[in-house]
């Protein structure tokens, strides 16, 4: 099974966008799925405040491990990360890419009910990880 589709697999599969992402990559760089799981616990819904999208924050951990060297910073890939997935999606923020605000009761209900999850999140999850495909391939 290819990365993308590993990483929509985990997202249709209960784990959040930031999860489904990182968890997906991380054992390439020495991080263990579990131990992945539970870093980007935090990250999906745009952090419930109103933040990056979780598939985005996945992505640059996910470069992070990657690019970063000892206090040199992958600052390059992540800007080019974002303006790629910004191309594609016209936003980086959760509640601009899925249209409701999640931190509140309403915003979840409208997202549960309407299937925004699995229409729009599962999108952002296979876009962030096409364009990782690209940009670690690099």
């Amino acid at each position: 099974m290819s990365k993308v589709k590993k990483a929509v697999k985990c997202f249709e599969d209960g784990y959040n966008c930031s999860q489904a992402i990182f968890s997906t990559y991380s054992g390439d760089f020495g991080v263990p799925s579990e131990q992945a799981l539970k870093i980007a616990s935090g990250f999906g819904g745009g952090m419930r405040i109103d933040g990056t999208c979780g598939a985005v924050t996945g992505a640059f951990m996910v470069l992070g491990l990657k690019f970063a060297k000892g206090k040199d910073k992958p600052y390059d890939k992540i800007t080019k990360f974002a303006e790629t997935f910004r191309q594609k999606n016209k936003s980086t923020n959760c509640q601009a890419l899925i249209g409701c605000d999640i931190r509140t009761k309403q915003g979840m209900d409208k997202a549960t009910n309407q299937g925004l999850f699995r229409s729009i999140c599962s999108q952002l999850v296979k876009d962030s990880a096409e364009i990782l495909e690209e940009m670690l391939a690099e």
